[in-house]
């Protein structure tokens, strides 16, 4: 079983949380087999995107998470 993760989630205020689009309860996960992988995953995901404007950022909440052993 993959043990590091990255759980993304939507700020309260996101529009994208409205129940006619993802909804209030809305939340990914991305697991991998090493804490390097996912610190690698977690560089790239939080980077600054080539496709928006300089400052601006996505609307979500990322973090790291592990399961128990």
């Amino acid at each position: 079983m993959k043990r590091y993760g990255i759980r993304i989630r939507m700020p309260e205020d996101a529009t994208f949380r409205m129940p006619h689009l993802l909804g209030p309860d809305w939340e990914a996960f991305r697991w991998y087999e090493t804490e390097e992988a996912r610190e690698h995953a977690y560089a790239e995901i939080t980077a600054d995107l080539p496709i928006y404007r300089k400052g601006d950022r996505p609307a979500q909440i990322v973090e790291r998470i592990e399961r128990d052993a």
